[in-house]
């Protein structure tokens, strides 16, 4: 039987909100400029996209810290690599006004992921992702995939396979349900139980095996995120029943992927008491946890939901050739 938590959530979030930063006001000032206003305010000389640099990265934490349930990933890269890290798998540029403020923040690489709070910064890395010939994939909010292909199609790479995906998040106070007391982390000997799972997950989504792309590349950075303590699992007897991945940590969001239950025991609870304890787990250090789930995927959906995670915001993923 699920009961409401009791436990008292952690004592910073009943802290007094901090006062907004520069980039908060400009994200709501912008948000109602025309479109007249922002021209005159990016489209000058002095407006451009530029590499971001290890002495930049506290002014991009601080941008991409305004919206933090949509820039968990972005963030959790810079605070795991730095800016210039080659675990990034790309290059972190920004997008600068003609005040020098920043307007976005993207990673162009094999992934294209963005932060903005103007078309002309869409508009601006688009132009710039497409002299990047070999991405896997662009992932935007819903209402930006559109503007940045648009400018991206003509001398893009072509698309491949498109989806759409829910954003859902979870903050205290949390359901508790039994408790789960072997989900532990995994350790470098779990390896070959979870590889096969996780690309398994990732073909499922994307429609390529990584393991037939970069077998050991993907293997290896596996096995770092084992190192870095982010894979909890649970195994009986051998056999792997529950796994699930934090991507990048922040105080304000903890975001998990790769989630996987054992077929033979879904639809069972078990899958849900799983999540129920690592949530217990992991809320005691951030502010939320967030996830996505592919639109098409009922059974996900209906599972998140039942876990206490609600729905926050949709976001398009367009696979490239």
């Amino acid at each position: 039987m699920i009961a409401q938590a009791a436990i008292t959530p952690p004592v910073w979030n009943n802290l007094n909100a901090s006062l907004p930063s520069k980039y908060t006001i400009m994200h709501a000032s912008l948000s109602t400029k025309t479109n007249s206003a922002e021209y005159l305010l990016s489209s000058c000389a002095d407006a451009a996209v530029e590499p971001l640099t290890n002495a930049d990265q506290d002014e991009a934490l601080e941008f991409l810290g305004t919206r933090s349930l949509h820039t968990a990933f972005l963030s959790g890269l810079i605070r795991d690599n730095g800016i210039l890290g080659s675990n990034n798998r790309g290059t972190f540029y920004c997008y600068r006004n003609n005040l020098r403020e920043i307007e976005g923040v993207a990673l162009i690489g094999h992934a294209i992921l963005m932060e903005t709070v103007t078309n002309r910064a869409v508009r601006a890395f688009a132009e710039r992702a497409q002299s990047f010939k070999v991405a896997h994939m662009i992932m935007c909010e819903e209402e930006q995939i559109d503007k940045f292909w648009s400018f991206y199609a003509k001398n893009g790479q072509e698309m491949r396979r498109a989806c759409r995906q829910l954003v859902f998040e979870l903050r205290w106070p949390a359901e508790i349900s039994n408790p789960v007391t072997t989900l532990r982390l995994a350790k470098s000997d779990d390896l070959g139980l979870l590889i096969p799972v996780h690309a398994e997950l990732a073909r499922q989504e994307s429609g390529v095996d990584p393991r037939e792309v970069d077998e050991s590349g993907f293997t290896e950075r596996y096995a770092r995120r084992i190192r870095q303590g982010r894979t909890w699992i649970l195994i009986e007897n051998g056999q792997l029943l529950f796994k699930a991945e934090i991507v990048s940590e922040t105080l304000e969001t903890t975001y998990i992927e790769g989630i996987w239950v054992n077929p033979s025991v879904r639809r069972q609870g078990f899958g849900r008491s799983c999540m129920s304890q690592l949530a217990r787990m992991l809320l005691w250090r951030t502010r939320s946890l967030c996830l996505v789930a592919n639109d098409e995927n009922e059974a996900a959906r209906a599972f998140f939901r039942q876990a206490g995670y609600h729905a926050r915001g949709v976001y398009d993923t367009i696979f490239l050739r």
